[in-house]
């Protein structure tokens, strides 16, 4: 069993290049992703760059009192809201006993966290009575097209059980998307049922009609202050109203009907990519008990019906943010919404749909724009200190370790890069911010990537004092220390995974650099401190034992093995001097 391993181990130290070669190419490689995006610094939260501050002031709904729980609940609601477009680092907070505080960092897409935060209104699903283009451009689609959904009218394709429902005969838009089956609602309102004409708006009496469809017929959803003035009106569930949407850039103008489910009965909702077919990116919704009891209903009416009156506007704030036609009953408690979506719009709709019902209105009081001198002096600062903590290690290493602390700091130097590079990639990836907390994770991971290169220059030194040399003392320390630095890191990435989990806002910006530089420290000792260390054993300044290699044997006190003669047999037999080997 010797010679296998023998031969292992020679194959393993004459080829450290590939691994260096491999960390390399890597390295060049996320660089130059990170200049081909032009991001090539990373984004900054908003206690380091300035951003966007929100003040949003309570208001009681009907059944709904302002205390700490329904504050809690919408703080709740909104922080998962806005975080939701990524890990945006926004930060969401109540101040005194009706307001709440959003803060959105520079670099976030502000406009599109304020309208999520903004729509702070009740979601509903109601059917649609009519719809059709408004403004200057109501001329320009065909009248067969169907309003609200965009997709063909033609009834035939229906899906079967468990197919998707955008089959070749419906070419679903990014606004109205064809609903799979699995979703359950309640059976529509009387007032749902009546004429599709846009001049004469069912699903109210006589005078309630007459004035809905002199409303229906004024607006103009192109306006920006028509689309304010519904989002400012008060109207009941139970009432029938007029709405706008928006699809593919131009504006549509709906009646809807009384409202047959409440947002508050999607249990869940998440955007999806399909692997197994070719819808694309869809949104996958979950109702609860009474949530999909009604949604059968409504689907199984509005299935019997010719488009648009087999569609449902989902309804926040006045804004029909999705139209999607029925061409069946669907049960089961679960649907897809399905269609060209891009990922941000999917996941866009799946916030609101998951998100969009708070317990309580809001009004923006004020909007203002948080300076960056501050930040800028907090981030001057913590690079000061992760200078002087760096300077500090480096000292301590030359100091020390003398030779050794050139592969040590070309390790920081390596591990340094990656862990810029990564961060601003994350910036447009996934919307991580770098405020001030995780400026210290990335101080503190200065020292947990020296402790690694200390325990494995320890265990070489070890090896060295026992009497062995430098290439062997190599290869047989690096399992040893191998284990230590993946039981080590692995207590501090969970450490990282846990406090990134319960924590929320700054602190999980710190657990998130701290476990991003762990999982770094783990490449860079095995993917290049190891293949340099052993590079470096064959160089006669090394392996000699150079005084300032800092692996000279001498000063490490390595004693030579002794092997001792055999004694003489007899009693006249003295003491024999032992011999070096």
């Amino acid at each position: 069993m010797a010679a296998p391993k023998k031969g292992r181990s020679a194959s393993a130290q004459s080829k450290p290049g590939r691994s260096l070669a491999l960390i390399l190419i890597a390295i060049a490689a996320l660089t130059g992703g990170m200049f081909a995006s032009g991001n090539t610094t990373p984004r900054l939260g908003i206690d380091l760059a300035g951003g966007t501050s929100i003040t949003l002031k309570a208001k009681a709904n009907q059944g709904s009192a302002i205390n700490k729980a329904n504050m809690d609940t919408a703080v709740d609601i909104m922080n998962r809201r806005v975080n939701g477009l990524g890990v945006s680092e926004a930060e969401v907070q109540t101040q005194g006993s009706d307001n709440i505080i959003v803060n959105i960092p520079k670099g976030t897409n502000s406009k599109q966290a304020r309208d999520q935060v903004g729509k702070t209104a009740k979601l509903y699903f109601r059917p649609v009575l009519a719809s059709e283009p408004s403004g200057p451009a109501a001329a320009k689609p065909s009248p067969s097209a169907p309003s609200g959904a965009g997709s063909s009218s033609s009834p035939s394709g229906s899906p079967s059980a468990g197919q998707k429902a955008g089959s070749p005969s419906a070419s679903a838009t990014s606004q109205g998307r064809a609903v799979t089956d699995g979703l359950k609602a309640d059976k529509p309102k009387p007032a749902a049922s009546g004429s599709a004409s846009p001049s004469a708006p069912a699903g109210a009496g006589d005078a309630s009609a007459a004035k809905l469809q002199a409303e229906y017929a004024a607006l103009d959803c192109s306006k920006p202050a028509a689309r304010a003035a519904i989002a400012a009106k008060t109207v009941k569930p139970g009432d029938p109203i007029v709405a706008c949407g928006e699809i593919n850039k131009v504006w549509y103008k709906y009646v809807l009907g009384p409202a047959a489910v409440d947002g508050t009965e999607v249990k869940k909702a998440q955007a999806v990519f399909d692997t197994q077919g070719a819808s694309g990116w869809q949104v996958q919704m979950n109702f609860n008990g009474s949530g999909s009891k009604k949604f059968a209903n409504i689907t199984d009416e509005l299935s019997k019906k010719q488009q648009p009156q087999n569609e449902f506007g989902i309804v926040l704030d006045g804004e029909v943010v999705s139209s999607p036609f029925v061409q069946q009953s669907i049960t089961g408690g679960q649907a897809e919404i399905s269609g060209s979506f891009t990922q941000q719009e999917a996941q866009s709709l799946a916030n609101v749909l998951s998100y969009g019902a708070l317990p309580l209105t809001f009004d923006i009081s004020s909007t203002t724009t948080v300076t960056a001198a501050l930040g800028g002096e907090q981030l001057h600062a913590g690079l000061l200190a992760g200078a002087i903590g760096l300077a500090l290690v480096v000292i301590y290493l030359i100091a020390y370790y003398r030779g050794l602390s050139v592969v040590a700091m070309a390790s920081l130097l390596v591990s340094a890069i990656l862990t810029y590079v990564i961060m601003s990639l994350l910036g447009p990836a996934i919307g991580f911010a770098l405020n001030l907390p995780a400026v210290c994770g990335a101080i503190v991971a200065i020292g947990i990537t020296a402790d690694s290169f200390i325990v494995y220059f320890e265990r070489i030194r070890d090896e060295i004092r026992e009497g062995r040399s430098l290439r062997p003392a190599v290869e047989r320390a690096w399992p040893r220390a191998r284990r230590t630095i993946l039981v080590s890191d692995f207590v501090s990435f969970l450490a990282a995974a846990v406090l990134f989990i319960v924590t929320v806002g700054k602190v999980q910006g710190f657990a998130f650099t701290l476990g991003l530089t762990t999982v770094l420290d783990v490449v860079v000792v095995f993917f290049f401190t190891k293949p340099l260390m052993t590079l470096l054993a064959r160089r006669k300044f090394f392996a000699d034992g150079h005084k300032w290699s800092g692996l000279d044997p001498k000063s490490l006190g390595a004693k030579p093995p002794l092997r001792r003669t055999r004694r003489p047999a007899g009693p006249a037999a003295g003491p024999v001097d032992t011999k070096e080997a």
